[in-house]
């Protein structure tokens, strides 16, 4: 299986409530947590380094004024990030830095995507960017950056920090 087809499937497996075992410790409730933010999440494209997903903000992730709550928003970031990751090195990692910046909202039943890239890898670190854009217009909602860390031996990577 590809990287591609390995990060589409990890994606789709968190976003189905499909177990996972890659040794982590998540607990139960973060998993569900997990599982409520990416529930509808299609996987339009996945290659190696590379994942762009389509994603319809459901009532049920709405704050109090009827926007994709940033929580949700932030989990959603997250998990397509790891997966991008997921794509080069065959595994998911940890935050060890995630930052992002919120340039706009969005409403419930807007239709958003979400595109996750890779920057570089290298021995234990890699880095990736996700940005969220209306489906639309383009505009840019949000985008976040993150430093994932792994304590388990990677093969090389073509892409270097």
């Amino acid at each position: 299986m590809g990287g591609g087809e390995a990060a589409k499937r990890w994606l789709e497996n968190i976003a189905n409530d499909r177990s996972r075992d890659e040794g982590n410790c998540q607990s139960r409730e973060f998993k569900a947590l997990e599982q409520l933010a990416l529930s509808g999440i299609q996987v339009l494209q996945s290659e190696t380094g590379r994942i762009l997903c389509s994603f319809v903000v459901p009532k049920r992730l709405a704050d109090r004024d009827g926007n994709w709550h940033m929580g949700a928003m932030a989990t959603v970031i997250d998990d397509v990030g790891a997966a991008a990751i997921v794509s080069i090195v065959g595994w998911s990692k940890s935050s060890v830095d995630f930052n992002i910046s919120y340039f706009s909202t969005v409403m419930i039943d807007e239709e958003v995507e979400i595109e996750g890239r890779v920057l570089g890898h290298k021995g234990k670190l890699s880095s990736v960017i996700v940005e969220v854009r209306k489906k639309g217009s383009g505009q840019i909602v949000a985008m976040g950056k993150q430093w994932m860390k792994t304590t388990f031996h990677l093969a090389r990577s073509k892409s270097k920090l």
